[in-house]
């Protein structure tokens, strides 16, 4: 079997290489400050005795679930930590198609690419719903797409790349709709603490054994190389989703789980609203650019990313190595993300050169 890189990774090595500087807007990797408590979480873990080395649980350290499993309102013994949202997705996925209900993964146009690359390895069919200008998604659309033959409904909230969030009803819709074709909605909510809208509505709100929540403190603590993630299983999924967990990874980092533990225990609400606030801004400061360059662009009312199209200059993947050489800015294809944004660029504010990347394009696109 085959499997693509995703086109991140071509892109920021063509970025890498290029012979001027070049602002990256690729990869979600915030650049603002983690949680000090995490920091210093690591430094006392340093210390620690030897056996605190070794493997932790597989499913995580006891009281990093029970943590998670307090604030979302759920048992820790649902709770797998994971290696990012990253094997969150990839267990949720597998065990939706594991149940023998079919072979479809139900994805939304535009897509976060690792779910589709994520279906065709664990042997799975991508079909796709599109959303509307907005992002949006619409339950009914969903509903005539599913069917006896889907295992999974994905969805991502806040959304990567459109920055939609769906309403509390959407996912109430969804949530039915896995129900009656008996396949598993599995909601990403990693983007969840960039909510910029108060919109934003869990999947864990449902009670329901039909649905899958996954998450990770990468985006929230700004941390995306401590790989700390979780996923939420109905109880009839979680064993299997544990053993293939300690089959694929074993366990996740130790000292990882233990600085985020502290972190979750000793971060005030002020640290995430502060970096949402540094988003609203660098959100209106980037798209007054794209109305100087006069772009058509998306408004996000969560996570990190605008989309843009600018007049005869579709989102290809030439295009966007063009966009590097020529005007010093690295952005995503909308070719990457589906058929619905081809002729849209995807741009990641999370870089403190965004004015500088607006006024190049802007001057670029004049």
């Amino acid at each position: 079997m085959n499997y693509e890189t995703p086109l991140f990774f071509h892109v920021m090595e063509y970025a890498d290489a290029a012979d001027r500087d070049v602002i990256d807007m690729v990869s979600g990797n915030p650049d603002w400050q983690p949680p000090d408590a995490l920091r210093e979480g690591l430094r006392e873990y340093a210390d620690l005795e030897p056996d605190r080395f070794q493997y932790p649980p597989s499913e995580g350290l006891l009281e990093l679930r029970e943590e998670i499993a307090t604030r979302r309102g759920v048992d820790a013994d649902r709770i797998v930590v994971t290696n990012g949202a990253g094997e969150a997705n990839y267990l949720a996925m597998a065990r939706a198609l594991e149940r023998d209900s079919g072979d479809e993964i139900l994805l939304t146009d535009p897509v976060y690419p690792y779910y589709p690359g994520k279906t065709t390895m664990l042997g799975g069919t991508q079909s796709y719903v599109a959303t509307d200008e907005a992002g949006q998604l619409d339950p009914d659309d969903v509903r005539a797409a599913a069917s006896a033959e889907t295992a999974a409904i994905v969805v991502n909230t806040p959304n990567n790349p459109t920055g939609a969030v769906y309403p509390a009803e959407t996912m109430r819709e969804l949530v039915a709709i896995a129900e009656e074709v008996d396949a598993v909605l599995i909601s990403d909510e990693v983007y969840d603490h960039y909510d910029l809208s108060g919109e934003f509505a869990s999947a864990l709100e449902i009670d329901s054994d039909h649905r899958v929540v996954t998450n990770a403190v990468s985006k929230s603590m700004a941390v995306t190389g401590v790989r700390v993630g979780y996923a939420v299983f109905p109880p009839g999924l979680v064993a299997n989703a544990k053993s293939r967990h300690m089959l694929v990874n074993v366990a996740t980092t130790r000292p990882g789980q233990y600085a985020v533990l502290k972190a979750l225990r000793e971060t005030g609400p002020d640290y995430y609203e502060r970096n949402r606030q540094r988003l609203r801004d660098r959100v209106e400061t980037f798209t007054d650019a794209l109305d100087a360059a006069g772009a058509e662009y998306t408004s996000p009312s969560g996570s990190f990313y605008v989309m843009a199209r600018f007049d005869g200059y579709p989102g290809t993947l030439e295009n966007v190595e063009r966009l590097i050489d020529e005007a010093g800015v690295a952005g995503m294809p909308g070719e990457a993300f589906g058929d619905s944004r081809t002729e849209w660029l995807r741009f990641a504010l999370v870089t403190p050169c965004v004015e500088e990347a607006a006024e190049r394009l802007a001057r670029y696109f004049d």
